[in-house]
């Protein structure tokens, strides 16, 4: 399998099924198609027109099967590899992943507009919106909920999908200095201590390519 993605250091979306296969020994050449500078936009849509109408990563291709968006390719993955756990093996915790992975998936805009992930960027807090604020209160809910109720490590005990749609929101957290409880800060832990994690976080410091956007609030010298 191949797996279409963005930026290492930028791409939330790519960041997503990439953990959750790496994690779960899940075999896949990965295939970057960079969305900054020198490329742009432009070029970036025409090289993804060949794997994706929509335009967007991630993608994984399985030989002649194309499956795009987040979710989509969780449950693809999930089908395909039913022995990797993808989803927790109970039907009421299997419910409730998918449930909270979706809501991952619609929602948190605020923090997700404030904070876009950069794991390059000197961790340093950033002044947060009243909504922002929001998103974070009901993430450590979420999370302080699944891991009471199903005994940790991770959302619900195993690593999980759930953690996978989850990993980006760790990133902006630890990367913008959010304060969070002792509860929080242990699973966003757990999660930073994963093999994975290192190696997604060395690759993105070797990347040069520069969105302005992402950068604005701290100098770089980084050059494309």
């Amino acid at each position: 399998m191949q797996l279409i993605i963005g930026n290492r250091n930028y791409s939330s979306w790519s960041l997503r099924p990439w953990i959750a296969m790496k994690v779960l020994g899940i075999p896949f050449e990965e295939i970057l198609i960079p969305f900054g500078t020198p490329l742009g936009n432009p070029a970036f849509r025409q090289r993804l027109a060949a794997y994706t109408p929509a335009g967007l990563v991630p993608v994984l291709i399985d030989g002649d099967v194309h499956v795009w968006e987040t979710l989509a390719i969780m449950e693809y993955l999930a089908e395909k590899f039913p022995e990797r756990g993808l989803w927790p093996a109970e039907k009421k915790a299997r419910a409730e992943a998918r449930a909270i992975s979706s809501e991952m998936h619609a929602g948190f805009s605020a923090l997700r507009s404030e904070c876009p992930m950069n794991l390059r960027r000197p961790i340093r807090e950033r002044a947060l919106s009243e909504a922002a604020r929001a998103n974070v209160a009901r993430v450590e809910e979420m999370w302080g909920d699944c891991r009471a109720r199903y005994g940790g490590p991770f959302l619900f005990g195993a690593f999980s999908a759930a953690d996978a749609m989850y990993a980006p929101m760790v990133a902006r957290l630890n990367t913008y200095g959010v304060k969070v409880g002792a509860a929080a800060r242990d699973y966003m832990e757990t999660m930073m201590a994963l093999p994975a994690w290192a190696e997604r976080q060395a690759e993105a410091l070797r990347e040069t390519w520069i969105v302005p956007e992402d950068e604005a609030d701290w100098p770089t010298v980084l050059t494309a």
